[in-house]
């Protein structure tokens, strides 16, 4: 405000020259946004020379005065000065004038009265001066008013493309919170019809992101807050709209019409109850309205669309299923609500404000925004096809039996999860629909599996680790004390290369070709100290005496370990307890290295279980006699 004289500021808005005036608004754009200076403008008197012009200017003229018009009014000044003939002007100016320039200011100007909140102790005439209501008889006049937003949405001038996202959301905001039941989902209907979900979609989509970041978060904040209302809305069959919703899926299913009957050959007809009716759509009972208890209005308007726009396939799937026997029967109906629940969870619908505003201070960052804007919101009922298609495929691909529908219901969460969660801010909903489709069973399982195991690191991981380290080291004890005692009744080892003689001859015959006709008897003694083998031509129908076995090497053979039985005991558990296999790692198909030697254990269950660590140890359990390595004899079954 340094050097600039209001009042001969406002003295030249009023100037009869044209080019005077002109100039007056283009400083006063620029000015008008400090508090102290709108006081002492106001003070002036020239609030009242801005609206004339406002009203009566053109060209340039009124471009400065709407731009500087809406300043005053973020800075929560002039409210008194807006009337409806105020309103009437901008509209006229959104819907017929074509200069981007003013188009910018008239919506800055409409978005900042529709989203003025009124203080509490407004009196009713003044109440219609804000809001939506302010708007609606100059829309009256002007009904192409709201396509002339939407459409503003694809302009090349990003700051309109703002504004006019502004004055969508204000009017969204207001229709929400003030208009009842009943009024609001027509104005957003009518939304949606005019293109506004593919035009945000777009811009969400588009590289001029930075300029549109607030609005468009704004956007997808009140986009989450209408799924809220229409989840959180009851389904009930006596109201006209949620009973004309109902009567629409079931005829879309194509019922039998033989269940009306002509009495008295008269032409009023009897309806039968058809004891099927709802059932053979997929719902658990035949009253289908507390069934969406779950995901309320929303979930029959995700069925209700599906139904509509894809009848043909509809009535197929059902003509199929109607083959099937019915416990193996897909629950169509139930299969789309899980998918509407599982969208609903996904993009956490239910998220506070709080954390929406949290949101807005990440937007000073650009490489937040992918992690910050979810367009695939806006593909919701894409997406809800895209699940239910998916959950009819693994239906039939893995034989699903009617009891088994959360384990399918599982498998979806983690298929729409993990395709979501890998897609970025730009990626297509073709490109999203084709790697849902790509998925099978097995690569589902295995994510499944590993979401379970970091989900229980992050709960129990040091816990978990432990008992991970106990086990290993107890296992490869347990493996050597199993060894040692197959050593203990004697074993019999194909003697691949001579080894008569010392250490220095066996190595002198490495090179000679092997001899598969001889054999070696090994046994160790009793007391652990000596490990007596020798070579024989050909395996007996009786093994040797020890007495027999003239070499005998010392075997430095510790004792049992004190830790077997309690080792045993765990492993029973483990036995009985499958589900403990992918918390401590173990893998049931892992070949069994060890099996149940019925001599020593015989209360000891065969194992099947061992962590890959040991596999590696276990290949090293070997011994030696004059230099030679051989593997340690596994027992017998």
């Amino acid at each position: 405000m340094d050097g600039l004289d209001v009042a001969e500021l406002v003295e030249r808005l009023a100037s009869d020259e044209d080019a005077v005036r002109k100039m007056a608004a283009f400083k006063l754009q620029s000015n008008i946004g400090d508090p102290s200076f709108a006081d002492v403008f106001i003070a002036e008197g020239g609030l009242q020379k801005l609206r004339y012009l406002v009203l009566h200017a053109s060209g340039n003229t009124l471009a400065y005065s709407l731009t500087s018009f809406s300043r005053i009014l973020e800075v929560d000044q002039g409210w008194d000065h807006i009337n409806q003939d105020v309103v009437e002007r901008v509209v006229e100016l959104v819907v017929t004038h074509p200069l981007v320039n003013i188009l910018r200011g008239s919506m800055a100007v409409l978005g900042a009265i529709v989203a003025h909140q009124r203080p509490p102790d407004t009196h009713a005439t003044h109440a219609e001066t804000f809001g939506f209501r302010a708007l609606k008889p100059a829309v009256a006049i002007y009904p192409q008013f709201l396509e002339k937003i939407v459409s503003s949405l694809s302009a090349a001038d990003h700051a309109l493309c703002a504004n006019a996202l502004q004055l969508i959301n204000a009017l969204m905001r207001d229709a929400i919170t003030i208009d009842g039941e009943a009024e609001w989902p027509r104005f957003i209907k009518r939304l949606q019809d005019l293109g506004v979900i593919q035009a945000v979609y777009g811009l969400m989509q588009s590289n001029a992101l930075q300029d549109l970041a607030h609005p468009l978060l704004e956007f997808q904040a009140l986009t989450k807050v209408l799924i809220r209302k229409w989840r959180d809305a009851v389904v009930d069959s006596h109201k006209p709209e949620h009973r004309r919703a109902l009567k629409g899926i079931h005829l879309a299913s194509n019922p039998d019409k033989s269940a009306e009957v002509v009495t008295d050959g008269e032409e009023d007809k009897e309806k039968k109850h058809n004891p099927e009716k709802w059932r053979r759509l997929g719902f658990e009972t035949e009253n289908p309205s507390w069934e969406f208890e779950e995901t309320g209005y929303l979930g029959m308007m995700d069925l209700a669309d599906y139904v509509r726009k894809h009848e043909d396939a509809f009535q197929r799937l059902l003509l199929e299923q109607s083959t099937s026997p019915p416990r193996t029967r897909c629950p169509i109906a139930r299969a789309s609500l899980a998918v509407t629940a599982v969208l609903y969870d996904h993009f956490e619908v239910d998220r506070s404000d709080i954390d929406d505003a949290k949101s807005y201070l990440a937007l000073e960052s650009r490489l937040s925004y992918d992690k910050i804007f979810k367009p695939l919101i806006l593909q919701w009922s894409r997406l809800h096809l895209a699940g239910l298609h998916a959950f009819y495929r693994l239906w039939k691909v893995t034989g699903a039996k009617r009891e088994e529908f959360l384990k399918l219901v599982d498998l979806v969460r983690v298929l729409i999860d993990t395709v979501l969660y890998g897609s970025k801010r730009d990626t297509s909903i073709e490109e999203v629909e084709e790697k849902i489709q790509e998925y099978d069973c097995q690569r589902l399982r295995k994510i499944q599996i590993e979401q379970l195991q970091l989900a229980y690191e992050d709960t129990w991981g040091h816990d978990l680790q432990q008992v991970r380290d106990e086990l290993n080291h107890e296992a490869l004890t347990f493996m050597k004390e199993q060894r040692i005692r197959c050593l203990l009744q004697g074993a019999w080892f194909p003697n691949s290369q001579s080894s008569r003689g010392d250490s220095s001859s066996a190595a002198q015959q490495d090179s000679k070709p092997a001899d598969s006709s001889t054999f070696r008897y090994v046994k160790l003694s009793h007391n652990r100290r000596y490990l007596h083998y020798a070579d024989f031509d050909g395996k007996g129908d009786q093994d040797p005496n020890i007495d027999s076995l003239r070499e005998r090497p010392s075997s430095n053979i510790s004792p049992p370990s004190r830790s077997l039985p309690r080792l045993l005991r765990r492993l029973q558990h483990l036995h009985r307890n499958p589900a403990l296999y992918p918390l401590l790692n173990l893998h049931p198909k892992t070949p069994p290295p060890i099996l149940h030697h019925q001599n020593h254990h015989p209360r000891l269950p065969p194992l099947h279980l061992v962590p890959p660590r040991l596999l590696a140890q276990e290949r090293s359990l070997q011994f030696q006699i004059h230099g030679r390595k051989f593997a340690a004899p596994r027992p017998q079954g």
